[in-house]
């Protein structure tokens, strides 16, 4: 059987073999959620930056730009962070440079893995029915919030190792905790995650429709994937 293993903060990356697996990188609030978005809402494809500065040098390629330190818009962007900014259509057939506080810096330290995908709920079914597919290890890469831990990217870890378990084991700890916890907890994600700490963050922001939309399952048919050269798109 293949196995699944939950890899905590960009952080810890380093002590997970890469090579030859699958990874999910996830930042439910709100940068995977944002990317999700933006493809099934006809952004065609998504750059991903670390730096503020070389995402924002991507507007000069005629690039959307958009750029989240701590919750907020970063200064000079044209966008932020949130997913509703993308629906209707709103940037269908534009091209998309994001960097945010923590989901595009997970997204740098994933390469050298095999195929590097973008986990939201908004698209769970359909990432695990592509995983499933595939004969691969995964490693789930959560974002965190600034290194540390967090609620809600580590309880997305533990969904999906519990929907992958007729075909991957959850053999190592965290994968077993974040299972266990998604299964007594599962059932009502938006009243559990709303004591999540980045969730306290967004709440100040006004922004609890972005928190709504990150939480909802299965809006969406669509797999984020990175291509050879670091373009994330919709297969």
């Amino acid at each position: 059987m293949r196995k699944v293993e939950i890899c905590f903060s960009p952080e810890l990356i380093h002590l997970h073999e890469l090579s030859g697996k699958i990874v999910v990188v996830v930042d439910i609030f709100r940068a995977t959620s944002t990317m999700v978005a933006a493809l099934a809402n006809g952004v065609t494809e998504i750059r991903t930056f670390a730096s503020l500065e070389e995402c924002k040098a991507m507007a000069a390629r005629g690039f959307l730009i958009a750029g989240e330190r701590n919750g907020l818009t970063a200064e000079g962007f044209e966008l932020g962070n949130s997913p509703i900014a993308y629906l209707n259509g709103t940037y269908a057939g534009r091209k998309l440079a994001m960097t945010t506080t923590n989901g595009t810096l997970a997204i740098s330290k994933s390469h050298g893995a095999a195929e590097i995908l973008i986990g939201a709920f908004p698209n769970l079914s359909a990432t695990i029915q592509y995983i499933q597919s595939k004969d691969q290890d995964v490693v789930i890469h959560c974002a965190g919030w600034k290194g540390r831990f967090n609620l809600e990217d580590s309880l997305y870890a533990g969904a999906l190792a519990k929907s992958l378990e007729s075909t991957h084991a959850a053999e190592e700890d965290g994968a077993l905790a974040m299972k266990a916890l998604y299964e007594k907890e599962g059932h009502d994600l938006k009243t559990f995650l709303s004591q999540a700490s980045h969730a306290k963050r967004l709440q100040n922001h006004n922004i609890e429709a972005d928190i709504d939309f990150c939480l909802t399952l299965d809006l969406y048919s669509l797999i984020g994937r990175l291509d050879a050269s670091g373009v994330l798109k919709s297969i």
